[in-house]
């Protein structure tokens, strides 16, 4: 501790064997406290990011997951609209026999 107090000055308020530098003490210990409060700032914010950070992850992850069931159902969807499509047109095609065959007795008799 002597050799940081070389180094920075004498403070009155951390040493009780030295001369007043009034104003040099205050700016030191100033920096000190500007520093621990900065660091407690520094890491609540690091801390509060990281938890927001991670929940947008997991939210991300789930709409992923939800896109992927969206894609499916469209897949299921349009297969279900190919396979209907093509019975439409088998009852179409029937129906067209039928209406000529019935036209065909109707002009016989």
């Amino acid at each position: 501790m002597p050799f940081f107090l070389d180094i920075w000055g004498c403070i009155p308020e951390l040493s009780k064997n030295c001369t007043d530098m009034t104003n040099a003490s205050s700016t030191y210990l100033g920096v000190v406290m500007g520093v621990i409060v900065g660091g407690i700032v520094s890491w609540w914010i690091y801390n509060r990011q990281k938890r927001t950070s991670e929940q947008q992850d997991k939210i991300l992850g789930r709409i992923e997951k939800l896109e992927e069931n969206h894609s499916d159902i469209l897949k299921k969807l349009a297969d279900f609209d190919d396979k209907h499509e093509s019975s439409f047109d088998a009852i179409q095609e029937l129906d067209r026999k039928i209406d000529a065959l019935l036209k065909k007795d109707n002009d016989s008799k």
